[in-house]
């Protein structure tokens, strides 16, 4: 379904938002008796429950989210001053406050953590622009590394997203006031989309975090295969050979990187790699694996700009090699529970 105009969004899907979140909070003892009531007749740990109260959480996440939002509109001059520093900045806190609130229900209701291992962006070099390549897969993990960046590492990310995103009226509003570019499904990296990535990577201050997925969506078996479909289509073939080797990712789409790299060469790069949502790939897995008991393990590698090839298929290659170390590294921690203890380091 076509994502509809921003003003339709703002003038009908936000305020269904908040309407519907008042709906429900109003009547929310008749949710619970009924999820409760559910809940001995389906396996799992109170699922219904736990899965009524997860969507209740976040539609009111989704509507305070707005309205304050909303405020920050009327101060900023009814949206004249929103791209002005002191207010870019309070838009940061407020995501940075928000997604705090979410994972906090998330530690509570879904019992699950996340750790983080490795070179991450503050230890690397603090004060430097990053940019942040990550793998896509599972539910939420862009959510995650957009938390562990503004929360536990005080960064200003901007970030390459899917338009999709969009339906989602808060992170609508708020991404679309931020530094963000989003990209519609199946876009190709033309000239014109390039720029547009490189534009967002310029003028990078030192607690700015470029986040990016090279991969360009969530990783799944079909993908995968018509990612190598894709390379050899291009007569890519010793690439297509290479991908078939990586099994636990997508093929990386080098075009975005190149052009962000091109545009913040003092920049360094970190890359994310995690594990622990990797068999959640469809709503059906969700339901599944409810309530999750998941670790969720990130690891991080920083490479120092002087250390970044300067050729274009230089760097094709170095972005493959370092794709094949995180396919590694996601294949020998997935299972175990000391995934800091190999760094999934191969011979590419």
């Amino acid at each position: 379904m076509p994502l509809p105009p921003r003003w339709l969004r703002r003038v009908l899907l936000a305020p269904a938002v908040v309407f519907l979140a008042f709906t429900v909070v109003t009547t929310l003892p008749v949710w619970l008796l009924v999820a409760a009531g559910l809940s001995p007749f389906v396996p799992g740990r109170l699922r219904p429950l736990r899965l009524v109260w997860i969507g209740v959480v976040y539609l009111v996440w989704d509507a305070v989210a707005l309205l304050a939002l909303f405020g920050l509109w009327i101060a900023s001059g009814f949206g004249w001053r929103t791209r002005a520093p002191a207010f870019q900045r309070a838009h940061y806190l407020l995501a940075g406050w928000f997604l705090r609130v979410l994972f906090w229900q998330a530690r509570w209701t879904l019992r699950l953590t996340i750790d983080v291992t490795g070179t991450d962006p503050d230890t690397a070099l603090p004060g430097r622009p990053e940019l942040v390549l990550c793998r896509h897969a599972g539910p939420g993990d862009s959510f995650i590394l957009i938390h562990a960046l503004v929360n536990w590492f005080y960064r200003e990310p901007r970030i390459v997203l899917k338009d999709a995103l969009q339906w989602d009226p808060a992170i609508d509003v708020l991404l679309n006031r931020l530094p963000t570019r989003f990209l519609a499904p199946g876009a190709r990296r033309d000239g014109t989309v390039l720029e547009q990535i490189g534009h967002l990577a310029t003028g990078l201050d030192d607690n700015d975090a470029f986040v990016i997925f090279p991969e360009g969506g969530n990783f799944t078996p079909r993908r995968r295969l018509r990612a190598i479909d894709r390379l050899r289509s291009r007569g890519l073939e010793r690439m297509a050979r290479r991908a078939e080797r990586m099994r636990h990712v997508l093929a990386p789409q080098p075009g975005g990187v190149l052009a962000a790299l091109d545009a913040a060469p003092e920049a360094g790069v970190i890359f994310v790699a995690h594990t622990g949502l990797d068999r959640m790939l469809t709503v059906a897995d969700v339901w599944r694996e409810l309530p999750m008991d998941k670790r969720i393990v990130m690891r991080f590698w920083s490479v120092p700009p002087e250390d970044v090839p300067t050729g274009r298929q230089e760097r094709i290659e170095w972005l493959f090699d370092w794709w094949a170390r995180i396919d590694a590294w996601i294949a020998a921690n997935r299972d175990g529970p000391a995934a800091s203890d190999n760094d999934g380091s191969v011979d590419a």
